[in-house]
């Protein structure tokens, strides 16, 4: 059963300059992609889903079925993985660097040497698992990344601009990995951000564009691919197969239930 998230009336203000505008949306199975000029909020909102940042106002909940909202514990936060732009890449092997969030989640050993070694096979890197993952090269290091966050097996997965300053070669490596990764039986719910629509319509089922601020367009990809022209704006006839989003206080598609986020804090 897949982990589904809903954001509501998401702001979020630095100072007297408010960055995110009241967002609300639903992610569920598949990949969605949030594309938008840079400054526009994409990696705020991104932080704010994954509760590593908190917003001014609105509330963010995850859901298996649309009864009932999971606690906002550590147990919940564990089923979610962000990983940014050059990942945070540890002075390590890269074998280690995989290895590192495993032995904090006290996974077993032979647990740890089989999503250690599957991750980096996943992104092409066990050959070098032996080597300093400081002396990858960008691309490398962002697959890396990617391969620490598989190991953890997340079922809600946020990928912040994943292919930025990556090579043609790389990139191409991260996108095959995701387009993978979303055919799995057991694949996470996939919420990445880009400024390339063509890597949008490629890799993801549903794209949201995000503009001042705002939630201004919703669709499947094979709406924005008949419509590249248009401006489409949310509406109930615009349902989304497996995410959704939200008309007027009443949820479309994703199963998710705007009732239930407004019981999360209660």
């Amino acid at each position: 059963m897949n982990l589904k998230l809903g954001i509501k009336d998401i702001t979020k203000s630095y100072g007297k300059h408010q960055l995110l505008k009241g967002c609300t949306y639903g992610f569920g199975k598949g990949v969605t992609a949030i594309i938008g000029p840079n400054g526009c909020g994409k990696s705020s909102l991104l932080r704010i889903c994954a509760y590593l940042d908190t917003p001014t106002s609105g509330r963010v909940a995850y859901f298996y079925t649309k009864d009932k909202a999971q606690t906002p514990d550590i147990n919940l936060m564990r089923k979610i993985t962000l990983v940014l732009p050059k990942g945070g890449i540890f002075d390590a092997s890269t074998w280690s660097n995989v290895m590192f969030g495993l032995r904090v989640r006290r996974v077993s050993w032979i647990e740890r040497k089989r999503r250690a070694r599957e991750a980096l096979e996943a992104v092409g890197l066990y050959e070098k698992r032996k080597q300093n993952a400081l002396g990858l090269s960008s691309g490398e290091s962002q697959r890396l990344a990617l391969a620490r966050a598989l190991a953890l097996e997340p079922q809600v997965l946020l990928l912040d601009e994943p292919t930025a300053s990556v090579d043609d070669e790389n990139t191409a490596i991260i996108e095959r990995l995701i387009l993978q990764l979303k055919d799995r039986n057991d694949a996470p719910t996939i919420v990445m951000t880009t400024h390339d629509r063509g890597q949008a319509e490629r890799l993801a089922d549903k794209i949201i564009t995000i503009k001042q601020g705002k939630i201004a367009t919703a669709g499947s990809v094979s709406m924005y691919e008949s419509r590249r022209e248009e401006e489409q704006t949310l509406s109930p006839e615009d349902d989304i197969s497996g995410g959704g989003f939200f008309v007027d206080k009443k949820f479309f598609g994703g199963g998710v239930n705007l009732k239930d986020i407004d019981k999360i804090g209660d």
